[in-house]
């Protein structure tokens, strides 16, 4: 089963859209509540990241039978540094962001304790890859 969802940068209004839709899915799928939550605060992380961050991701969901695969791809100003961005209070947000009560640098150490695998690539100026998968 596959899903595909649009973000667009900077549209706070949106942002949570996809998280809601996945967890609706797997609620109907009775995936168990533990593994709905993680995933789904998981996502919500991610998603906010590409709204706060860049100018337009794309979501894709794949779920099966052993897992939750979700890939998040954004064009945006890429990660010069993903070890550093990992660190938990460490934040790029700009001061509108944090205003909004996001940028807590909070975001990626969040998805990492909530999947279990976690895989991001990055270019500078040109966007940001991560994967998450969650086993079922």
């Amino acid at each position: 089963m596959e899903f595909i969802y649009e973000v667009e940068g900077g549209n706070f209004i949106k942002a949570g859209n996809a998280s809601s839709a996945v967890k609706k899915t797997l609620k109907q799928l009775n995936v168990d509540p533990k593994i709905v939550k993680r995933t789904v605060v998981a996502l919500y992380e991610a998603e906010v990241n590409i709204v706060a961050h860049a100018y337009r991701g794309s979501i894709t969901v794949n779920i099966n039978a052993r897992s939750i695969r979700i890939i998040l791809d954004d064009d945006g100003p890429g990660i010069p540094d993903i070890e550093l961005a990992m660190r938990q209070g460490y934040s790029t947000a700009s001061p509108k962001v944090r205003e909004m009560g996001f940028g807590a640098g909070m975001g990626l150490p969040n998805i990492k304790k909530n999947v279990d695998e976690l895989n991001m690539s990055s270019i500078v100026n040109k966007g940001t890859k991560v994967e998450m998968i969650t086993y079922l």
